[in-house]
């Protein structure tokens, strides 16, 4: 992972940074916005920057924005300035890191943030075959393309590859394609000089140079637009590239990872991808098999991320019992890895004794029920017409019997923001943690609160844990 801090905030940042460091991180050092802005455009590169409180975080994050660098930004200040945190998260800065530094939760806030993980956690024979194609091929320079269903982990397996693989040693870089619009995806991929287009302020470097002489990951590569795979496919047949607004190329060192959620050959019969850039992303294929079809895997990452859930919230590693592991290994997981992860966050949360029984698993779909002392139980998922009352019912029953309201006469919207207003007072005002137990990223979270002030809705202020960074 590559880090850049801006700031000094009486050495305390640099030695957060030393804290990085000793995580595997790479780790550069600015003082001003202005250089942290230089830093960004000319192709150091971060995957997070972590920036001094005291300095114009919104102003940094306004600049980004303008110029469309999508890296995450982190703000650190000491301990007594809540107002600054908030300040910040409010500007969009994704977390708040109190300083002096934590080793622990620099730790668990690098790895939230930036999900930057390269080690496969796996048990079952199915995804140990894979990763044994992996390995025979990680050391080579061909390109790879990598499918499975969304959320099996193929930007993880992308990261596994480049630490095994003799580019190791220099940057990985990925670009979401399905993320970008595709009027700016060339400008994030090639680059772009000064003037080249309205808000090109400076010249920026592309992804594809920011990767020179390590690994370029393009995520989800069967969104992008027809049109920008020509360029693409020169690029990596010509190994250069042409800067947006630019009159010269420019020559890059690269090994090629792709992913791909959908059938690319149907897609190429289509018509909406290049035959011939398909053959040159295909050189080897990795598969990678659905979470179900793995499931001595189950497991295995439930305790990982139960363990990497407890460390970042500030609580106890608690073990799993057996009729909370039959609930996870009997689901579909049709959200795969990333589903089993939410899964296991909410439960770390949820659970209320020593061990996360099954009343903390929450499988998606399921309800929150109260019980007498304030607990929480999932109230069972299935179709709607066996959850349902009878027809001859009172339509306020379901509602009455637990002195809440009934659904029926209001809104979706209405009823959503119940929701998230009542999630978020039950996590103490953690946005964190809300957006987690919601199924919704912060950056949603956030808008909606923000339509909410703006209505003049109550929201819950931030709470104790997050002005603290868990």
């Amino acid at each position: 992972m590559r880090l850049l801090i801006v700031g000094t905030l009486e050495g305390h940042i640099s030695a957060a940074g030393q804290i990085a460091i000793g995580r595997g991180a790479k780790v550069s050092h600015v003082e001003t916005i202005d250089a942290g802005l230089t830093a960004l455009r000319n192709g150091r590169g971060a995957d997070l920057v972590m920036v001094d409180v005291r300095l114009s975080v919104p102003r940094l994050l306004k600049a980004m924005k303008a110029e469309h660098i999508n890296t995450p930004v982190v703000a650190c200040g000491i301990q007594s300035d809540p107002d600054a945190a908030e300040a910040a998260i409010r500007a969009g800065a994704k977390e708040y890191i109190p300083l002096p530094p934590d080793a622990e939760l620099i730790a668990a806030v690098l790895a939230a943030v930036t999900e930057d993980q390269s080690s496969v956690v796996f048990a079952d024979p199915v995804m140990a075959s894979t990763l044994k194609l992996a390995d025979q091929v990680a050391p080579s320079d061909a390109s790879i393309l990598i499918t499975g269903e969304s959320g099996t982990g193929k930007e993880v397996l992308a990261r596994y590859i480049h630490e095994k693989s003799r580019r190791n040693g220099n940057a990985f870089v990925s670009v979401n394609c399905a993320a970008i619009p595709d009027n700016l995806l060339e400008s994030e991929l090639f680059g772009h000089e000064k003037g080249a287009f309205t808000g090109a302020v400076a010249r920026r470097i592309g992804k594809f140079e920011e990767a020179n002489g390590g690994t370029l990951l393009l995520d989800e590569i069967s969104e992008m637009d027809i049109r920008l795979q020509a360029k693409l496919l020169r690029a990596i047949q010509e190994r250069e590239i042409d800067r947006v607004g630019g009159s010269q190329p420019v020559k890059v060192d690269i090994r090629l990872l792709a992913t791909s959620n959908r059938d690319l050959e149907k897609h190429v019969r289509d018509g909406n991808f290049r035959e011939d850039l398909y053959f040159r992303l295909n050189v080897f294929n990795l598969q990678l098999p659905a979470l179900r079809e793995r499931p001595g895997d189950i497991p295995v990452l439930a305790a990982f991320f139960g363990k990497k859930y407890a460390e970042a919230n500030g609580l106890s590693d608690r073990p799993m019992t057996a009729s909370a592991l039959a609930r996870l290994t009997e689901h579909h997981w049709r959200g795969n890895v990333r589903e089993l992860e939410n899964t296991m966050h909410r439960a770390v949360l949820l659970a209320s004794a020593k061990e996360i029984d099954s009343d903390a698993i929450l499988l998606t779909g399921e309800g929150m029920s109260p019980l007498i002392g304030g607990a929480v139980t999932a109230a069972p998922a299935g179709p709607p017409a066996q959850q349902a009352p009878p027809a001859s019912a009172p339509s306020s029953a379901a509602g009455d019997a637990d002195g809440g309201q009934s659904l029926v006469g209001r809104t979706v919207a209405d009823v959503e923001r119940d929701l998230i207003i009542d999630t978020l007072e039950h996590c103490l005002g953690n946005r964190t943690h809300a957006a987690n137990i919601l199924g919704i990223s912060i950056r949603t979270l956030r808008n909606k609160l923000k339509i909410y002030n703006d209505e003049g809705v109550a929201v819950p202020t931030l709470g104790d844990g997050e002005r603290n960074g868990l």
